[in-house]
């Protein structure tokens, strides 16, 4: 069975790394360390999923890097991480449906796992 692609967006390359390491066994962990990258790797894949994004990052944050890859991927689903309380910004992305949640840094992988099985499950019904 293949396993299902996630994309991990982040500027820090040790989250990137703990995202990998901890989701790979189940997953197909795609990152990228900017949103421009990332809206790279969705124009090549129509086969990811899972959105997770970071939102404090140069040139251009979660949220701005989401709105653009919907327009790539609708059908994905998104989340952002942050390490910062919820800002009106990231409350405006979950009420218009943007976003699915806000995830708290530092990340609770347990949490961040059963979060996208749960999203996914939903998908499949």
């Amino acid at each position: 069975m293949l396993k299902t692609k996630i994309l991990y967006v982040d500027d820090e390359p040790i989250n990137l790394m703990l995202m990998q390491a901890n989701l790979e066994k189940k997953y197909n962990v795609l990152t990228a360390d900017n949103g421009f990258s990332g809206l790279d790797i969705l124009s090549n894949d129509n086969e990811i999923k899972v959105v997770i994004s970071d939102m404090k990052m140069p040139n251009i944050n979660g949220i701005e890097f989401i709105n653009k890859a919907k327009k790539i991927s609708p059908e994905a689903v998104y989340y952002v991480l942050s390490g910062f309380e919820i800002t009106d910004e990231i409350q405006d992305a979950i009420d218009n449906s943007l976003i699915r949640k806000y995830l708290q840094k530092p990340f609770n992988m347990n949490e961040i796992a059963a979060e996208i099985e749960t999203a996914l499950s939903e998908r499949k019904s």
